[in-house]
C-alpha cells in the first residue's frame, strides 16, 4: 500500500509518500519565521503551514512519481503539537481523503518518531526502548512485540530541546538553538562548569532540565546583569559544553536504567535531538560498553518529516488498528497519557 502523509504539529510542513519499499519521497518546508522570536509562535505556524501545505504535498507527490490514483491512504499526524498547526494539517489531509475517496488515518506524532526510528534501520526490531528526544517532547518508552507503546519516563517540565532553545538565547545564539549550542559546544576549551542533572530518585525514569537551565541563568547572572550583554566567546562556549554534558548525562543515565528494567536490548533513539553528534557518540560508547544495540535514524527522519506519519499509519493499517474517524478527527494539543507498566 503505498501511503500519504502530512505532519504539521510544530514549525516543519512536510509531506511523505510512502510503501513497502520505504520512502519515496519526504519534503519538508522548515518555517523560518520564528527566528526573531527566539521560539515557536503558533499564529504564524499555522499561517505558514496553510501557505506551504499544498505545494509541498505536490512537490513529495511529484518526487515519488506518484498520482493521487496511487495512494492508498492518507495519514496526518493529529496529536499532540501546536493545535492551529494540527488543525491545518488534519482538515487538508481529510480533505484530500475524502476527494479520492480513500481512508484517513489520524498519527500520534510521538508514536511516529518510533516509526521513524524503524524505518531508519530495518534492522531494528521489537522489543526494545525508545528514546524520543525533541523540542517539545523527552520520553522513554517500551515498544512492544505487536508495536504499543508504554510509557517508561518523561519530562517532568521542560525538553530537552526546549531547554536547549531557551539556554541559546540566554547566550544570545541564534534559533533554533540545539545546533548552535552543539557548535559552540564544540570549540569550548577547559574547564567548563559542571552543571546538576536532577536524578529524581533512584527508580525514577523521568526527567527534568528546568533545573539545569536555572542553573545556567544563575551563573551568567552571579557576575552582574550586564555580564549578559558582553559575553566572551569563551564563555559562551564553556557554558555550551557544560550545558550539552549534563542533558547528555541525564539522558544517557535514564536510557541505561530503562534498558535494565525492561531487559531490552536494543536503544532507538528519535526526535531532533537525536540529532546531536555528542549525544550519538556517548550513547554509541554506551552500546559497546554494555552490549546493546543503539539506533540512531539519518537525520532527516529525526527531526519533524512526514515519512515517519506515513510510515506508522502504514504500519497501523497492516495490523488492522488504524483509527479512521467518520466523518472527522479534531486536532488535539494533548494526548492522553500512556499507562506506565
Amino acid at each position: 500500500m503505498i501511503v500519504l502523509g502530512i505532519e504539521t504539529s510544530c514549525d516543519e510542513t512536510a509531506a511523505a509518500v510512502v510503501d513497502q519499499g520505504g520512502v519515496r519521497s519526504n519534503v519538508i518546508h522548515s518555517q523560518q519565521v520564528h527566528r526573531p522570536f527566539g521560539g515557536v509562535v503558533p499564529e504564524l505556524a499555522s499561517r505558514d503551514h496553510l501557505s506551504k501545505i499544498v505545494q509541498v504535498t505536490r512537490q513529495a507527490l511529484e518526487e515519488a512519481k506518484a498520482g493521487l490514483g496511487d495512494i492508498g491512504a492518507v495519514a496526518a499526524a493529529s496529536s499532540p503539537g501546536l493545535a492551529g498547526a494540527l488543525l491545518v494539517g488534519n482538515s487538508f489531509g481529510q480533505g484530500l481523503a475524502l476527494s479520492i475517496g480513500k481512508p484517513f488515518v489520524p498519527v500520534n506524532h510521538i508514536e511516529a518518531h518510533v516509526h521513524g526510528a524503524m524505518l531508519g534501520d530495518g534492522s531494528l526490531k521489537p522489543p526494545f526502548v525508545a528514546l524520543v528526544v525533541s523540542g517539545g517532547h523527552t520520553s522513554l518508552f517500551h515498544v512492544g512485540n505487536d508495536l504499543s507503546l508504554s510509557l517508561m519516563g518523561r519530562t517532568l517540565d521542560d525538553a530537552a530541546g526546549e531547554a536547549f532553545d531557551k539556554v541559546a538565547k540566554m547566550l544570545g545564539l541564534g534559533y533554533p538553538g540545539g545546533p548552535e549550542i552543539e557548535k559552540q559546544a564544540a570549540l569550548a576549551e577547559p574547564p567548563w562548569p559542571g552543571f546538576p542533572v536532577a536524578s529524581l530518585g533512584p527508580e525514577s525514569l523521568d526527567f527534568s532540565f528546568s533545573g539545569l537551565k536555572t542553573a545556567v541563568l544563575n551563573r551568567l547572572l552571579a557576575k552582574g546583569r550586564d555580564y549578559l550583554e558582553k559575553l566572551e566567546a569563551g564563555e559562551i562556549r564553556r557554558v555550551s559544553r557544560g550545558f550539552q554534558e549534563a542533558v547528555i548525562e541525564a539522558v544517557s543515565a535514564k536510557a541505561l536504567k530503562a534498558l535494565e528494567v525492561s531487559g531490552c536490548r536494543a536503544l532507538a533513539v528519535a526526535g531532533g535531538v537525536s540529532v546531536n553528534r555528542a549525544l550519538r557518540a556517548e550513547l554509541t560508547t554506551l552500546a559497546g560498553r554494555h552490549g546493546f544495540k543503539a539506533s540512531f535514524p539519518p537525520p532527516g527522519l529525526c527531526t519533524d518529516n512526514a515519512a515517519m506519519v506515513a510510515w506508522n499509519a502504514r504500519a497501523l493499517l497492516l495490523l488492522d488498528r488504524a483509527r479512521m474517524p467518520e466523518p472527522a478527527v479534531s486536532a488535539r494539543s494533548a494526548w492522553p497519557r500512556y499507562q506506565r507498566p
